[in-house]
């Protein structure tokens, strides 16, 4: 193309942080949240399975814990090691704790972080559990044994809830659909 000069534009893209909350989980200054908001940011307790086991719990604290009991005998395997990185923000337990509670929030078991209400996806649902159970699949036998029980322990949790809300719905709708029409009706029997 000669005698054309290719002129571009620079384009300029402004990004404009409308967070509420720093990184850290603290209101940002001059930011006043409504009631709604303000219940949906107090500090809740962290979920099951976000809290370590007395697996994950080193031996001397573990005995600490009422009602346990340790057996020097026992079929655990590795007890006394910890989870590689598990004090470190991006480890492998957090990564699972993040996708769990999304799959927890679209199950309704938790309460949306943003709004603060319990929604039901089963679809968004679906596609969570099935996200952990190619994670567990493609890390199958790299993990560490503590790391390997807490995906199984979670997969089998969600599933059961995602069992339990899908059998619910479908009686909803059962009834729905039962005093929305008669056999009269669906006969053509008038």
């Amino acid at each position: 193309m000669t005698g054309h000069e290719d002129k571009h534009e620079d384009v300029v893209l402004k990004v404009v942080d409308r967070r509420k909350f720093n990184p850290d989980g603290s209101l940002k200054e001059g930011v006043e949240l409504d009631k709604d908001t303000a219940r949906a940011a107090e500090p809740r307790p962290e979920p099951v399975a976000a809290q370590p086991s007395d697996a994950a719990m080193p031996k001397h604290e573990a005995s600490k814990t009422p009602g346990h009991q340790t057996d020097s005998n026992s079929d655990e395997i590795d007890n006394d090691e910890e989870m590689p990185g598990a004090d470190e923000p991006a480890s492998f337990v957090n990564f699972l704790s993040t996708l769990a509670t999304n799959a927890a929030a679209s199950l309704g078991a938790v309460p949306h972080p943003a709004t603060g209400q319990r929604s039901l996806d089963l679809d968004t649902g679906k596609y969570w559990l099935d996200v952990l159970a190619m994670i567990r699949e493609k890390t199958k036998g790299n993990l560490h044994s503590q790391e390997a029980r807490l995906i199984d322990g979670l997969l089998a949790d969600l599933r059961m809830q995602y069992v339990t809300m899908v059998r619910a719905t479908e009686e909803k709708l059962k009834a729905q659909a039962a005093q929305k029409f008669s056999g009269a009706d669906i006969l053509g029997k008038k």
